[in-house]
């Protein structure tokens, strides 16, 4: 490594002890320390998020195991260059030096040059590691990863990242010791936490701050937090619309939403729309929290989501998102049900089971004398013919009748609701024993 190669890159662990923030996995007695004692490297797709050293334990481990590095970008790398790499791994393997492929943002390689690796991964030309930000389960398919151990990998906690600063400005060899740059431990937190749990991106912060003062400094001169912030611009809230962030995200404001919870919820939509979240995406998810988790309970819900998103849809952001916020507050304000989910979920299955049964023939048209002289329509009772505009009539098949699916519950407008199903149901039972002749006109 070369004095003008990046702080991050003179800085990445050379052993897995070494290694900060990742001791599930790489302490002693842990998978990757077993694996190095054993000296045999499993296939494996390392999971974690950005700076949170996938790329460093797998270089760690090709060095320390005695193993070939070879390394692939997918964003870059096509399946002629997989077959470059596995040409030099086979030549390697024969000459008894065994292969480590690492594959960066593996997830980027569509299902078939996946496919391109299990023949070399089963037959031991290569050992591979791949890297991912996103959920495997989600993005790589099965085959695959029934042939590599999925390692999961945290996020890098404030005082981790503050470990690997200290280091880097101590470290005479490969870090800025030479400089003997003295930097306030508060200044050391902000960047740590301005950070976001990305190593790569701390060290990088740490260079760029020690070299915009790199005019020497007064004997006991220590760089402040203040100086800290006027010299490094504000990172952009961490967040991947494409990956986990965008689902973990939008899950969290979907419950905070559920458990009612107002500053949860402009909370977690701030986060979503600062990160650059699409605010028409956040709308259509409003709009469906609307319907599933508020329903009837207040009608008016439904209506203001939609207004929200045309209001947002009219003004964009930044103006729009102040009707996204106005949304979300009403939203979890709201008294909540689930009924009309619930009920719309038996009556899918409902259908499924029983969609071979016809409608029966008085509540179908018959707009042809043929359909009139096989009983289409025939008995069908007008409802505005009949007190009250209700006509007793079973509109389910004669196999479901009186199938109760929708059962409103005792909050919000479901409670007026509720007193008119049991209103209706009770006049329905009564009207059809009694069988009452309409008041007045035709059928129609």
């Amino acid at each position: 490594m070369t004095a003008e190669a990046p702080l991050a890159d003179r800085m990445r662990p050379r052993s897995l002890e070494e290694v900060v923030g990742q001791e599930a996995v790489t302490g002693p007695g842990q998978l990757l320390a077993l694996a190095l004692a054993e000296g045999r490297i499993p296939s494996m797709i390392l999971w974690g998020p950005p700076g949170c050293g996938k790329t460093t334990i797998a270089r760690v481990l090709a060095h320390s195991a005695d193993y070939r590095f070879e390394q692939l970008s997918a964003v870059l790398a096509g399946v002629k260059d997989v077959r470059a790499v596995v040409e030099r791994a086979q030549n390697s393997r024969a000459e008894g030096e065994p292969t480590i492929l690492f594959v960066d943002e593996i997830h980027r390689f569509n299902k078939a040059q996946q496919d391109a690796f299990l023949p070399f991964v089963e037959n031991g030309d290569i050992t591979l590691i791949g890297a991912t930000t996103e959920n495997p389960s989600f993005e790589l398919n099965g085959a695959l990863l029934s042939r590599c151990r999925v390692t999961v990998l945290q996020e890098l906690e404030p005082d981790k990242l503050i470990v690997l600063l200290e280091r880097a400005l101590t470290d005479a060899e490969r870090g800025l010791g030479l400089s003997r740059t003295q930097i306030a431990d508060d200044a050391l937190e902000l960047m740590a936490e301005q950070a976001a749990g990305d190593a790569r991106y701390a060290l990088n912060m740490l260079e760029t701050f020690v070299d915009l003062h790199a005019q020497p400094l007064a004997k006991g001169e220590t760089l402040s937090r203040e100086q800290l912030q006027n010299s490094l611009q504000r990172r952009a809230a961490l967040y991947d619309k494409k990956g986990d962030g965008h689902y973990n995200l939008i899950s969290a404001l979907h419950k905070s939403l559920r458990g009612s919870d107002a500053d949860a919820s402009l909370y977690w939509l701030a986060r979503m729309l600062g990160g650059g979240e699409d605010g028409l995406y956040v709308a259509r998810r409003m709009v469906r929290f609307a319907s599933e988790d508020i329903g009837n309970a207040d009608p008016q819900a439904l209506a203001i989501a939609i207004q929200a998103r045309d209001a947002y849809h009219f003004l964009g952001p930044p103006e729009g998102d102040l009707a996204l916020a106005q949304c979300a507050v009403y939203l979890a304000t709201a008294p909540k049900s689930n009924s009309v989910y619930v009920a719309y979920k038996k009556a899918q299955k409902l259908a499924q089971q029983s969609g071979h049964l016809a409608p029966p023939k008085h509540i179908l048209n018959a707009p042809t004398r043929m359909m009139k002289e096989l009983g289409y329509g025939k008995g069908y009772k007008y409802a505005h013919d009949y007190a009250d505009a209700f006509a007793a009539q079973e509109c389910f098949p004669d196999a479901l009748a009186g199938t109760v699916l929708y059962e409103p519950v005792e909050r919000g407008f479901e409670r007026e609701i509720a007193k008119r199903l049991q209103w209706w149901r009770k006049r329905k039972l009564e009207a059809m024993a009694q069988a009452p002749e309409p008041e007045q006109g035709d059928e129609s």
